[in-house]
């Protein structure tokens, strides 16, 4: 009788246990899929847009962590280890990348990669102050800055985790629609706000606005594209232009020195802001960057 009743029990029990677990939210168990999808991308803003559209069906990871130059980057041993059981890898243009990819091709042959550059019209060089020009060759890649580029993006993303995933395609659909719904009202609502400040410069350290500025009518001049200070003959023609300009922000980045912007902006009476182009929640960093340009900026006329 209690030989019975315990293996009663024990059922009652495994059942209790697996009803639970196919009820819970968690990986293994969304939409049939065994494990999810492994990604990898380069910088945060990617992550973003993954994330947004693989839900629970991807694991995502970018290799630039907060605070690092995708510049200097180097991808660590641990890091180029997790590399090989990844699926895909979602490339950005950014410089270390250059270096990387071909090892990863060699080493890793079954790695998707992904040049989510792809049919995009790239910008040059922008506008420097850089004596020695060194980056003439150069192509800017900060294109996500753009948020209907960032959209073009998302669409990519999303072709390719259905390509990889067919069964998730009615997961991947639906949130990409979300999110292509929220870049065009970021769009729309950059381009009411950025309209009267339309033909003004802005001064920042890095170049990594070019894209942002093609969108929205501003343009952009950089203290050194390169991320390294200036000389003083560079410094004296910065200060006496941005006199010029009546300029009252200088745009620093948390990756770089604010050494430079500092000089400039205690010469002329200006302010230092620091920009983000690598955040990672998109939309509520463009809604900030873009406010504070706003601020930053006299509206035409003024």
């Amino acid at each position: 009788m209690k030989t019975n009743r315990l293996s009663s029990v024990c059922r009652s029990l495994g059942l209790g246990i697996l009803v639970v677990l196919l009820c819970l939210p968690g990986r293994a168990f969304a939409s049939g899929q065994a494990q999810p999808l492994r990604v990898f991308v380069s910088i945060l803003p990617q992550e973003y847009f993954v994330d947004r559209i693989g839900g629970p069906r991807v694991l995502v990871k970018a290799l630039v962590k907060p605070g690092q130059d995708p510049h200097t980057y180097s991808p660590t041993p641990q890091q180029m280890a997790q590399l090989a059981g990844a699926r895909i890898y979602f490339r950005i243009g950014v410089p270390f990348e250059n270096a990387m990819i071909p090892r990863l091709s060699r080493s890793i042959p079954d790695l998707r990669i992904i040049d989510l550059q792809e049919g995009i019209e790239l910008l040059g060089p922008a506008e420097t102050h850089d004596d020695h020009h060194g980056h003439e060759n150069d192509l800017d890649p900060h294109t996500w800055l753009d948020p209907l580029l960032a959209l073009r993006q998302a669409a990519l993303i999303r072709a390719t985790l259905i390509s990889l995933d067919p069964e998730g395609a009615m997961t991947y659909n639906a949130n990409f629609d979300q999110l292509a719904t929220d870049l065009k009202e970021l769009d729309r609502t950059l381009r009411e706000l950025l309209r009267p400040m339309a033909g003004r410069s802005i001064y920042v350290f890095h170049p990594a606005y070019g894209y942002f500025c093609r969108a929205y009518g501003l343009k952009q001049k950089a203290i050194n594209p390169g991320g390294k200070q200036p000389g003083a003959r560079q410094l004296a023609r910065l200060i006496e232009e941005a006199e010029a300009e009546k300029v009252r922000f200088i745009f620093s980045q948390p990756q770089f020195s604010e050494k430079a912007a500092a000089t400039i902006a205690r010469s002329i009476g200006a302010t230092v802001v620091t920009l983000d182009p690598l955040a990672r929640d998109y939309l509520a960093n463009m809604h900030s960057i873009a406010a504070q340009l706003a601020a930053s900026l006299p509206e035409n006329g003024q």
